[in-house]
């Protein structure tokens, strides 16, 4: 037997979705699934009831009742062919009929494969697996922000909201780890839950599970020859997955926020925030967006103070999905230059990140330098504290330690020379972190 021994999945703390025992239990009506089958096996030309199962994502049992059912409708005929290399199954194929239904009900919808959810049930799942039930040490934080050198309040600030699942908006000068904090926050948490491959609402189905966007954990694949079987402990419709995370920044259109619609296929594509479900999505660069900031959370008032967003299907029909996000904006601008006092009510955390103070700076220099096997140099560091910061106010920023370090090595490997730090390098790394402001003839 050739087995697969990945760990079986299952989620401290997250209630996983019971597999169906009967086809009323998939919550959808019996045409919606016979179609599904149909389309299926038109599409893929998959013959055997284990291989139909996978491809469905439904129990083996439930598979076969609905391919008898199928049969007794003469749309689906037995081949008469027994496949031994696939434990003696029977092979199945589409009547003339089969095919006629099949093609009806693609000319709908071109979906196939993994039976959707029915959106009541996706609502109770994302009860279970709630963004606002994880409870966050402060020792997970932590860890969550390993290499980065934090100002101590920060944690005591970054704990509380991130504990709440509700609205973060970071902010403060360029450069100062505004999304490495958020991408660190995105470490800590950590956990895994499960998200539906697709759900239905109306008839309609809206595929959810992104590979771009979801990291599906490792899952146990039976041999069809056992006789004892531990990859069904779920609902196969739905995929086993580290809590997603949406990264945006200036590419953010509020047409990302909405369902987006094939009129090829005929089939719906969720909007970011809803395959973030139950993760974090990261707004980050808030303001430089073709939409106004205003506007952007304008798009969110409902979300962030119910719980809930509101979709529309092409017919002009509006439905109600789950919102349960933890979101995190991230700007460089002060929040009333791009606010009004409404939309900042609706963000429950304000938390400014600053630039680091000269002490930090050096810890965070020395960091770099040893990481990048930079040896360090008394003299030019004197130079850089003395002479080149008081001409920007001693303001420190945590991007320029790299930068600085980085633009030496540059200079140092394009000349031939080991790895050293001087005052002349020093000048040199400067020149590049700023530009001077004069006037160019043209």
């Amino acid at each position: 037997m050739n087995v697969q021994v990945n760990p079986v999945p299952v989620a401290p703390g997250v209630q996983p979705p019971a597999s169906p025992r009967t086809l009323t239990e998939t919550g959808l009506g019996f045409v919606m699934l016979r179609d599904i089958l149909l389309k299926t096996m038109f599409r893929t030309n998959i013959d055997l009831v284990s291989m139909l199962a996978r491809s469905l994502c439904l129990p083996v049992p439930l598979t076969q009742e609905l391919i008898d059912i199928s049969r007794s409708q003469r749309l689906i005929e037995a081949t008469g062919n027994i496949r031994g290399e696939a434990g003696s199954e029977l092979g199945y194929q589409l009547t003339d009929s089969g095919k006629a239904r099949a093609l009806d009900a693609l000319s709908q919808s071109e979906y196939c494969g993994a039976v959707p959810v029915p959106l009541a049930l996706y609502q109770e799942q994302m009860k279970r697996q709630s963004v606002r039930n994880i409870k966050l040490g402060r020792d997970q934080l932590v860890a969550g922000m390993s290499g980065l050198i934090l100002p101590e309040d920060l944690i005591a600030n970054l704990g509380p909201a991130v504990t709440s699942g509700r609205s973060i908006l970071m902010y403060g000068p360029p450069g100062n780890g505004k999304s490495s904090i958020s991408q660190g926050i995105r470490r800590a948490i950590g956990d895994k839950i499960y998200v539906p491959r697709a759900i239905e609402y109306s008839g309609q189905v809206i595929s959810v599970y992104d590979p771009i966007v979801h990291s599906a954990a490792e899952t146990v694949v039976d041999d069809p020859s056992q006789l004892r079987r531990t990859s069904n402990r779920f609902d196969q419709r739905y995929v086993y997955c580290d809590r997603p995370s949406v990264i945006t920044g200036g590419e953010l259109g509020l047409e990302m926020l909405d369902l987006s619609y094939n009129p090829i296929s005929r089939t719906y594509q969720a909007p970011l925030q809803l395959k973030a479900a139950g993760g974090i999505f990261i707004i980050d660069d808030l303001g430089r967006q073709q939409e106004p900031p205003q506007k952007i959370v304008n798009r969110w008032i409902v979300p962030l103070e119910e719980g809930r967003d509101i979709l529309a299907l092409q017919s002009g029909e509006k439905f109600t999905v789950p919102f349960d996000t933890l979101v995190i904006f991230s700007t460089n601008f002060h929040p009333n230059e791009i606010f009004d006092g409404a939309a900042l009510r609706r963000i429950f955390f304000k938390i400014k990140i600053d630039g680091p103070t000269q002490e930090l700076f050096l810890k965070i220099f020395a960091l770099v330098a040893r990481k990048k096997r930079m040896p360090l140099d008394e003299g030019a560091l004197m130079h850089l504290l003395k002479v080149k910061y008081p001409t920007i106010d001693m303001n420190f920023a945590n991007y320029q330690p790299t930068f600085l370090i980085d633009q030496m090595i540059a200079i140092c490997e394009f000349e031939g020379i080991p790895y050293k730090m001087t005052p002349e390098l020093i000048d040199r790394a400067w020149s590049n972190m700023f530009v001077r402001q004069e006037q160019i003839a043209r």
